[in-house]
């Protein structure tokens, strides 16, 4: 009835693998979130360290945004330079 080869299996799988892979920025827009919230109100307590807090604030963000940035790059490999397709066709 259907003729699904592998080449079809894969690119199919891929897809759901990429949106898995998306699901991680989830966690850095709560962490980021949170770490906003909490470093305007440590602002807010002392607002003489502003200029260490928003320091910390900000390298505890970019740090998160790699994981999201991680899960982009992989969701984007396995969509458009999925290297397991040349491997099935060898």
């Amino acid at each position: 009835m259907f003729d699904i080869t592998d080449r079809d299996l894969v690119i199919a799988l891929s897809a759901i693998g990429a949106g898995f892979a998306m699901i991680a920025g989830i966690g850095p827009g709560i962490g980021q979130g949170y770490a906003a919230g909490k470093g305007a109100e440590a602002v807010g307590k002392r607002p003489e360290n502003q200029g260490q807090i928003v320091s910390t604030m900000l390298l505890g963000a970019a740090v998160a945004e790699s994981t999201g940035i991680f899960g982009l790059v992989v969701a984007l490999i396995m969509l458009f330079a999925n290297p397991l397709i040349g491997a099935i066709t060898k």
